[in-house]
């Protein structure tokens, strides 16, 4: 889906939150391509102080980080972000129930590529309600 179609979100501020660097940075080239504007941080509490700092359209957050877990990190960025609607993502298929309660959206890594850009466009009024399907 070209970002064109939806002019709207072109100016929308993604902070994306991962601890491995290089999906941080593919995550950012490609959002960066379709025009998003993306905040990166390598740890939840990086993420938490962009967004204190930062207006955040959208948070993209994984679940398996050290530290702070992607639920403990979309709490407190429920607090901080209470409109920025948060899309989680992970490797693992055994993310708890109880962490997707404070998600908006989940998204398997291994289904990223299709299903990312849908999802924000739907989680900002933009498309269908239906969850895109995975490539993969």
């Amino acid at each position: 889906m070209p970002a064109t179609v939806y002019p709207a979100l072109q100016s929308a501020v993604l902070l994306c939150i991962d601890d491995n660097e290089d999906v941080l940075e593919c995550e950012k080239s490609f959002l960066e391509s379709f025009g998003y504007s993306v905040l990166t941080a390598a740890s939840g509490g990086k993420g938490l102080e962009l967004a204190s700092k930062h207006s955040v359209d959208v948070v993209i957050l994984d679940y398996f980080m050290p530290e702070m877990n992607g639920q403990e990190v979309a709490i407190e960025m429920r607090r901080l972000r209470p409109q920025a609607p948060i899309i989680m993502l992970s490797g693992a298929v055994d993310v708890p129930e109880q962490a997707l309660k404070w998600v908006d959206a989940f998204i398997a890594k291994d289904c990223l590529a299709s299903q990312l850009l849908p999802t924000i466009a739907q989680l900002y009024g933009y498309g269908s309600t239906s969850q895109p399907s995975c490539d993969a």
